[in-house]
This record gives C-alpha cells, sequence and structure tokens, in this order.
C-alpha cells in the first residue's frame, strides 16, 4: 500500500485543474470566434439583399435624373434634375430644397459625361510635375553636373 502525502495529491490535482482551465479558455475562445463569424456572415447576407432589393425598386425613380451639380457653400449645392421632358434648378441646403429655375429639357442629349476645362490649380500642378520630370531627366542624362 502506498501511502501519497497529501501535499503530492494536491500538486497532481492543481496540474489537472490548470490544464482543464486552459482547455476551457480554448473552448470559450472558440465559441467566441464562431459567434463573432457567424455575426459577420450576418451582416453580408443582410447587404447583398439589401443592394438586390433597392436594384429592383430604383425603377420607381426612372422619371427623375440628376443632370449635374455644383457645391456653392459648406452644405449647400445647386443640382439639375431632369423631370421627363423639363430640368429643374434646384437649391439643396440646410434641410431645403428650393426651385430656382425650370426650363423645358434640350433636344440634343449627351449620355457621355461632359469634360469639364481643368482647372488652373491642376494645370499649374500638371506644368510644374512636368517641369520636375525634364529637370530630374537632364539630371540624370549628364552624370557630371552636381545637382
Amino acid at each position: 500500500m502506498s501511502v501519497a502525502t497529501p501535499s503530492a495529491q494536491n500538486g497532481s490535482l492543481d496540474a489537472l485543474g490548470n490544464s482543464g482551465d486552459a482547455l476551457v479558455g480554448m473552448a470559450v475562445l472558440g465559441k467566441t470566434a464562431a459567434a463573432l463569424a457567424l455575426v459577420i456572415a450576418i451582416i453580408l447576407i443582410c447587404t447583398s439583399l439589401l443592394k438586390r432589393w433597392s436594384n429592383m425598386h430604383t425603377r420607381h425613380g426612372a422619371n427623375l435624373r440628376i443632370v449635374g451639380s455644383t457645391a456653392v457653400g459648406n452644405r449647400e449645392r445647386i443640382v439639375i434634375v431632369e423631370v421627363e421632358d423639363t430640368w429643374l434648378v434646384v437649391g439643396v441646403g440646410g434641410g431645403r430644397i428650393t426651385k430656382l429655375h425650370e426650363r423645358p429639357a434640350p433636344e440634343k442629349r449627351s449620355t457621355e459625361s461632359t469634360s469639364y476645362p481643368p482647372s488652373r490649380f491642376s494645370q499649374r500642378l500638371s506644368q510644374a510635375l512636368a517641369a520636375r520630370r525634364r529637370s530630374d531627366a537632364s539630371t540624370s542624362s549628364d552624370p557630371h553636373q552636381t545637382p
């Protein structure tokens, strides 16, 4: 008959208990990860369903088309909206929409987006970049010249 000391028995029980705690902790971590993956999957499914649902309901606004818009302030815009054969110029801002002008839509409608002339800043930026490229090309072609 072997007689084990109580401290030896407690040490072995503590070792079993610690490994059991580690397994329980891993199980909880696994359940948490599975729950998170389930929530993300539900969000993705709902997003795809909403996109599909909204695409079916876009036909209701088929008579309405935004022709163009421009910002005139931080929260104010002027928008040209085409409703059937009429263009409406409306001001949008501060939670209000105000009709500014109404005119018949032009007969010649372009389906392609109009290209606006570049702004002064973009012109100056492109000129500066081109000048820098030219200067970089000239310094790299002459190995004896120091920058």
